[in-house]
C-alpha cells in the first residue's frame, strides 16, 4: 500500500496550474504594493505574511487537496547476472576459492530479490547459458561444469540480442581473467558488444590479490614442426604473488607408449619483473600427433603446482617420407617396388641391393665388385631413427650381420617407426627372423622349429578377407580390380595373425597349424609403430602381366601408395577419425567422438591407453550402422598426462585395422596457466557503461534500478470537507483585511 497526496480530486492539471498561477500572481502584486507603500518593516512583514496565508487558503478552498491510497504489487526490473564458468574460478580467491567468492556474491544479490528480478546465466565460450533460478531462502550454489575459455563479449552480445525482455542492468561475476574483452580498451569492446542496449554493467570481483605462483603461461611453436628437422618452442613463464623466482629450469620431454619420457631439450628462464621467455630447440623423429611434456622447477612457496607442468600435443609433419629399402637380390618384385618408390616425389628412398653374400665365390676383390659397402652397423644404429619406414624385401638377416641389430629394429618400431617385410626366399622364416626380437613386432607368428617350411612355390591367387573388402587401405586397389587378384608365384609360410593384427588377404588352400587360412597380407601395431607382412614376392604382377594390362598397371602404384600411407597413418586409409570433444581436462569427464567412414559397420571397440605405462584405463564399445554418423563415447575422468585412444572396428575375421589418436590431459588447462586476477579490466568495463565495481562481499550494495509498483486499487479521501476549506479561506482573508487596516493600507 502506498499513500500519496493530490492537490485536487476533480480538477484537471490545466485548472490546477491556472489556480496556482493566480495565487502566485496575487502574492506578487501584494509584494509590489508593499514595496511602493514604504511602510515600516514590521508592518510590511505582517501584511505580507497574512496575505500569503490568505492566498494559500483561497487556493486550498478552490483545489480541495485529497489523500490517495494505492494498493498493488511491486514489479522489480529485470537484472541479468552473468557468472564466470571458466576453470579459473576454482583458483584461490577472496577467503577461499573464486567459486566460493562467487557463491557469496550470489547470496548477497539474492537478498535484493524483492526489489529486482534476477536472471542467472553462466558464460564461457559462446552465448550465455541460463542457470537454475536463485531460490529465496536457499543458500546459492554454483555447480555449473567448468568450461574452457571466458568470453564475456559473446555473453553480452547474446543478452543484448535476445528476443525476450530487455534487462535494466547486468551484473558480471568474474575474476577478470577474460578472453574477451581483452586487456586493451575493454570498455570500448564492452559497449560494442552491447550494441544499442544502453544499460549499466556492474562488475563483481571474485579475487584481487594474485596467489604465490610460478607457472607455464603459454607454449608456442615457432613455425611448423617437421620430423627429423629442428624446430623451436617458445615458452612463457610467469611469476606472481610476490614469489621470488630468479632463474627457473625448463625441460621439454616427449611421451612414448612405454617407458619414461624422452628428453628433447632443456633451458633456464631468467625471470625479470614477473615474467620470462625461453626458446627450446628440439628435433622429433616421428611424424603425427606427438605429446610433449613441458615442466619447470618452481621456487619454494609455489601454491599452485598443477600449472608447473603442461602437456602439449604437437602435430609433426613430414617434408618427405624417408624410407630405407633393403633388398637381398635384384628380382622383378624388388625392381618394381624400387621404381615406384623412386617415382614418388613425396618419398625420399635410400635403397640397398645385395648382389652377393660373404660366401659367394668370385674372382675379384670386394672393391671391384661393390659400388659401396653395405653399412649395416651405421644404418641400424645411428641412422635408423631418421627413417620413417624400413622395407625388408627378400633379405636374409644372418649373412649380413643384421641379426645382431634386430632388437634395435624392433625398438625402432615400438617407438613409432614403420616396418614392411615383403616376401621372398630370404624373408620371414627363410631369412632367419623366426624366434627373434623382430618377429615379436610382426603382425604374424613364425614357426620357430628347425624343420619349419619357409615357402610354398605353388602358384595361387590370394583371397580377400571380410576385413580386406571393407578396409580403406585396400579401397584404391579394389576400385581398379574389384575382388579379383592376379596369380602369385608362391608364398612364404606364415602362422596365425597375432592378437590385434588384421588379415586382409589369405591363401586359398594353405592353413596355419591351428587350422586357420594362412595370412598373405596382415597389418599390425606394436607400441607406437605399425608393421605390415606381405608373404609374396609377386606384387610386380600388378604392374606388368596379362592381368595388369586391364588397368594399365595402375594397381601396383595404388596398392603400395595405400600400404605406405597406412604405415604413415595417412587419414585417407584410416577406418575412422577420433576427436576429443572440448579438450581433455584432468579430473573432469572426457568425451571422445568417433567419426567412422561411411560404410563402416559392426562393433567398434575404443580403448584409452596411458602413454608411458601402456595401461588400458578405459574401454568402450558401440555399434556402427554404416551411415558414417559421429558417435560420442564417454571416457570418464582421466588424470593429467598423455593418452592414446585406439579404435578397432569389427571382430574376429572381420576386424579391420585399428586407428589411434594421441591426446593430452591437463589440470585446469590454459585457464590455470595464469592465476592472476584482472581487477583493472573489471573496473574499466564498469566505468565504460556507467556501472560500479565492488568486491564479492559487497555485491548486495550495487545500485540496481528501483522496483515499479503496479496498482490494483486506488482510493481517494478528502483531507477536509469542502465547507472547512471555505471557512478556513474566509477566516484567512478576514485576518488579512484586519492586518491591512491596522497597517494603514486600504
Amino acid at each position: 500500500m502506498i499513500r500519496t497526496l493530490s492537490l485536487s480530486a476533480d480538477l484537471g492539471a490545466p485548472a490546477v496550474i491556472a489556480a496556482c498561477a493566480l495565487a502566485a500572481l496575487g502574492v506578487g502584486l501584494l509584494a509590489i504594493e508593499l514595496f511602493r507603500a514604504h511602510r515600516p518593516r514590521g508592518v510590511s512583514v505582517r501584511v505580507a505574511l497574512s496575505g500569503a496565508l490568505a492566498a494559500l487558503g483561497l487556493l486550498a478552498a478552490v483545489l480541495r487537496p485529497v489523500s490517495v491510497v494505492s494498493t498493488g504489487t511491486l514489479v522489480g526490473p529485470k537484472v541479468v547476472v552473468l557468472a564466470d564458468a571458466s576453470r579459473s574460478i576454482d583458483l584461490p580467491g577472496l577467503d577461499g576459492t573464486r567459486r566460493q567468492s562467487l557463491e557469496r556474491a550470489l547470496a548477497e544479490l539474492q537478498k535484493r530479490g524483492n526489489e529486482v528480478r534476477l536472471s542467472l546465466y553462466s558464460f564461457g565460450i559462446g552465448p550465455a547459458e541460463p542457470v537454475a533460478p536463485l531460490a529465496v531462502g536457499v543458500s546459492p550454489t554454483f555447480r555449473v561444469k567448468p568450461v574452457l575459455g571466458s568470453d564475456l563479449a559473446a555473453a553480452l552480445e547474446s543478452v543484448a540480442r535476445a528476443a525476450d525482455e530487455r534487462p535494466a542492468a547486468i551484473v558480471v561475476l568474474s575474476d577478470g581473467r577474460l578472453d574477451r574483452p581483452g586487456e586493451v580498451a575493454p570498455g570500448d569492446a564492452t559497449r560494442a558488444a552491447l550494441g544499442q542496449l544502453a544499460i549499466p554493467v556492474h562488475t563483481v570481483g571474485l579475487a584481487e590479490a594474485a596467489p604465490r605462483d610460478a607457472s607455464i603461461r603459454r607454449v608456442l611453436a615457432a613455425g611448423a614442426a617437421v620430423a627429423h628437422q629442428p624446430f623451436s618452442l617458445r615458452i612463457e613463464i610467469g611469476c606472481a604473488g610476490g614469489l621470488s623466482c630468479g632463474d627457473i629450469p625448463v625441460i621439454a620431454r616427449e611421451l612414448r607408449d612405454q617407458g619414461q619420457p624422452v628428453m628433447l631439450a632443456s633451458g633456464v628462464a631468467h625471470v625479470v619483473e614477473g615474467k620470462a621467455t625461453v626458446e627450446l630447440s628440439m628435433t622429433v623423429e616421428r611424424a603425427g600427433a606427438r605429446i610433449l611434456e613441458i615442466s619447470i622447477q618452481p621456487p619454494e612457496g609455489d601454491e599452485i603446482p598443477e600449472n608447473n607442468r603442461r602437456f602439449v600435443s604437437i602435430d609433426v609433419g613430414r617434408d618427405r617420407v624417408r624410407v630405407l629399402h633393403v633388398a637381398g637380390r635384384p628380382t622383378y618384385d624388388v625392381r618394381a617396388l624400387r621404381m615406384w618408390l623412386k617415382s614418388d616425389a613425396s618419398v625420399d628412398v635410400v635403397a640397398f641391393f645385395i648382389l652377393r653374400t660373404h660366401d659367394s665365390q668370385v674372382q675379384a676383390s670386394s672393391d671391384e665388385l661393390a659400388l659401396i659397402p653395405f653399412p649395416v652397423d651405421e644404418l641400424f644404429t645411428e641412422q635408423l631413427p631418421t627413417f620413417d619406414a624400413v622395407v625388408l624385401q627378400d633379405f636374409n638377416a644372418k649373412p649380413y650381420g643384421l641379426d645382431k641389430h634386430l632388437k634395435n629394429l624392433a625398438r625402432y618400431v615400438k617407438d613409432g617407426g614403420g616396418l614392411i617385410m615383403v616376401g621372398g626366399q630370404g624373408s620371414f622364416i627363410g631369412g632367419h627372423y623366426a624366434d627373434t626380437a623382430l618377429a615379436d613386432v610382426l603382425p604374424v607368428e613364425l614357426d620357430k622349429g628347425r624343420q619349419a617350411s619357409a615357402s610354398d612355390l605353388a602358384w595361387f591367387s590370394p583371397h580377400l578377407t571380410e576385413a580386406g573388402r571393407s578396409a580403406p587401405v585396400l579401397a584404391p586397389l579394389r576400385a581398379l580390380l574389384g575382388d579379383e587378384l592376379p596369380d602369385m608365384p608362391g608364398a612364404n609360410i606364415l602362422g596365425d595373425a597375432r592378437p590385434g593384427a588384421t588379415v586382409l588377404m589369405t591363401h586359398p588352400v594353405r592353413r596355419t597349424p591351428n587350422g586357420n587360412p594362412m595370412p598373405i597380407l596382415a597389418l599390425g601395431e606394436s607400441g607406437s609403430g605399425r608393421t605390415m607382412a606381405l608373404a609374396i614376392d609377386g606384387s610386380h604382377r600388378l604392374l606388368f602381366s596379362d592381368f595388369a594390362a586391364r588397368d594399365a598397371g595402375r594397381a601396383h602404384g595404388a596398392f603400395w601408395d595405400a600400404m605406405l600411407g597406412w604405415l604413415m597413418r595417412d587419414p585417407r586409409f584410416e577406418p575412422a577419425v577420433i576427436d576429443v570433444k572440448g579438450g581433455c581436462i584432468a579430473g573432469e569427464d572426457t568425451t571422445l567422438v568417433l567419426r567412422p567412414l561411411s560404410g563402416q559397420k559392426g562393433e567398434a571397440t575404443l580403448r584409452v591407453v596411458r602413454l608411458g605405462s601402456g595401461d588400458v584405463v578405459r574401454e568402450r564399445r558401440t555399434s556402427l550402422d554404416g551411415s558414417g554418423k559421429p558417435v560420442e563415447l564417454a571416457a570418464g575422468t582421466l588424470d593429467a598426462g598423455g593418452y592414446s585412444a585406439v579404435v578397432e572396428i569389427g571382430a574376429g575375421a572381420g576386424k579391420g585395422p585399428t586407428t589411434r589418436r594421441d591426446f593430452a590431459c591437463e589440470k585446469g588447462g590454459d585457464e590455470w596457466a595464469d592465476s592472476r586476477p584482472d581487477v583493472a579490466r573489471l573496473q574499466a568495463i564498469a566505468a565504460a557503461t556507467g556501472g560500479k565495481y565492488v568486491r564479492a562481499e559487497a555485491a548486495g550494495s550495487l545500485p540496481l534500478p528501483p522496483a515499479t509498483q503496479v496498482a490494483a486499487e486506488r482510493q481517494v479521501a478528502p483531507l477536509l470537507p469542502a465547507w472547512a476549506w471555505a471557512i478556513g479561506a474566509a477566516m484567512l482573508l478576514g485576518a488579512h483585511w484586519v492586518v491591512r487596516r491596522l497597517g494603514g493600507l486600504v
